[in-house]
């Protein structure tokens, strides 16, 4: 039933470019993503929250087109780069190696690449892009690393990043990643940013982020050199 339910409103959003047909797929799921499910591990760390992967997740286009670090795909913004490092509860929280880590993310505008989708901008079609989306398996350090672009947004959510994390074909943890609020209105200050202005939703009030902040809320912190920011975050899964 589950599994049906997310089959046709994935249809609506795809077919249509009404808003309230995204923010309906991305509210918060957290029965759906795996079979090892949330909670404490025999080390009392705990899995980090499970998220939607909706609505643009893009399954048919991963593979080794998008396993790359530089995932801008020549799109403009603010330089974001991106440490992620995956930890196993079941082994006290020690880093997982060899890990498979797929991130995807709107551009500036709030348009994501592999669909159709609408925006302050009107409607792009996008369906033959794969910007902002990469995957990386994870060293010895049990890290990934990816070169992007600051993201936007779009109506109904506040700036986040899409993470799954596989161990071998094996699906672990689908979450996101949030961004600080006084972070996020400086960079949307920006002339690169300010066409599309303000976002009036923030982490507290978005529905999926609000109550996992704990654990989805990265660090980012700014790069003189780069002009943009830093980023990183630890993801916890069960493996």
């Amino acid at each position: 039933m589950e599994q049906s339910r997310k089959k046709f409103l994935r249809h609506l959003i795809v077919g249509s470019t009404s808003v309230p047909f995204i923010v309906q797929a991305c509210k918060k799921n957290k029965s759906s993503d795996t079979d090892d499910g949330e909670g404490s591990g025999t080390d009392g760390c705990s899995v980090t929250d499970s998220e939607t992967d909706g609505p643009y997740p893009l399954y048919n286009s991963r593979g080794s087109a998008i396993q790359r670090v530089d995932i801008t795909d020549g799109k403009t913004g603010l330089p974001l780069d991106l440490v992620i490092t995956i930890r196993n509860v079941n082994d006290s929280c020690n880093v997982l190696a060899n890990a498979r880590v797929d991130i995807w993310h709107c551009d500036k505008d709030g348009y994501y690449s592999g669909y159709s989708n609408s925006g302050y901008l009107g409607t792009q079609n996008n369906t033959t892009a794969v910007f902002c989306r990469g995957l990386q398996y994870t060293d010895t350090s049990g890290q990934v690393k990816f070169k992007s672009i600051y993201p936007g947004w779009y109506t109904g959510r506040v700036t986040h990043i899409h993470a799954q994390v596989y161990v071998g074909s094996s699906l672990k943890l689908t979450t996101q990643i949030a961004f600080p609020d006084a972070i996020n209105t400086a960079v949307y200050k920006t002339s690169l940013y300010s066409a599309h202005g303000q976002n009036s939703i923030t982490n507290a009030s978005d529905g999926i982020i609000m109550d996992s902040l704990d654990n989805e809320l990265a660090v980012v912190t700014a790069n003189s050199s780069t002009g943009g920011y830093d980023l990183v975050h630890s993801i916890y899964v069960k493996a």
